[in-house]
C-alpha cells in the first residue's frame, strides 16, 4: 500500500542557515558546531510524525562540489542534525542529498537529475519507499523546493524564512507560512488528522 509523504528541505526549514564568511549571504552550515535547529522544528516534526506520513528530507548540498567545503564537512553536519532529531524522537524516515552543482570543480559532479528544482530526489524516494506523490507535500523555503515539489506532482508549502537567499518569486506555492511549525499545523488538518487547522496568514 502506498503511503503519503511530507518532503522537507533542510536549511531554512529544519536548521538555520549561516552567513558565508566572505559574502555574508546565508548558506548551509559547514561545521557541526554551527548547527542550530529552527524554532519549533522538533515540535513540528513530532506533529507531522503523528499524521502517519513518511518524513523525507530532500536537500541540495553543493558546497563540496564547488570546493567551499569537503564531503567530510557535510557528513559531519548531517550527523549533527540527524543526531539531534533522533535524540528528540522525531527523526525523519529518510534523508536525500544532492551534492552536484553546474559549476562543480569536478565535471563528474556537474550534471544530475536530483538537484532541485528537478524532482529526482522526490521521485527516487517515492520509488524506494512506495510513496504516493499525488497525496504528498513538499515543504521548503525557496523557489527550487516549490519547483521540485510541483514537478513531482506534490502540493507545496513555502516557509518564508527571513534568512533564505533562495526566494525570487519565480514559483508560487499552494500555501505560504512563516515557520515550519505553521506548516505542520496546516498539514495536520490537510492530511486528515484532528488538530489545529486555522492558519493565520496562509494564502
Amino acid at each position: 500500500m502506498t503511503r503519503r509523504a511530507v518532503f522537507l528541505d533542510r536549511d531554512g526549514v529544519i536548521n538555520e542557515p549561516v552567513a558565508h564568511p566572505v559574502s555574508g549571504l546565508p548558506e548551509s552550515p559547514h561545521r557541526a558546531e554551527d548547527v542550530v535547529l529552527t524554532p519549533g522544528c522538533v515540535e513540528a516534526l513530532g506533529m507531522l510524525r503523528g499524521t502517519g506520513a513518511a518524513l523525507v528530507v530532500v536537500s541540495n548540498q553543493p558546497s563540496a562540489a564547488k570546493g567551499t567545503a569537503t564531503d567530510a564537512d557535510l557528513d559531519a553536519v548531517h550527523r549533527e542534525i540527524a543526531g539531534r532529531l533522533e535524540s528528540a524522537g522525531v527523526a525523519p524516515d529518510d534523508w536525500r542529498y544532492c551534492r552536484h552543482h553546474p559549476d562543480a570543480l569536478d565535471p563528474a559532479r556537474a550534471a544530475c537529475d536530483c538537484r532541485k528544482p528537478r524532482p529526482g530526489m522526490l521521485l527516487a524516494a517515492a520509488g524506494d519507499l512506495d510513496l504516493d506523490l499525488a497525496t504528498s507535500w513538499m515543504v521548503g523555503d525557496g523557489d527550487a523546493d516549490i519547483g521540485a515539489g510541483r514537478a513531482a506532482g506534490c502540493r507545496t508549502i513555502l516557509v518564508e524564512h527571513p534568512g533564505s537567499a533562495h526566494r525570487r518569486g519565480a514559483e508560487e506555492p499552494d500555501v505560504s507560512v512563516p515557520t515550519i511549525l505553521d506548516a505542520a499545523r496546516h498539514l495536520v488538518g490537510a492530511l486528515g488528522i484532528p488538530g489545529p487547522t486555522a492558519l493565520e496568514g496562509a494564502r
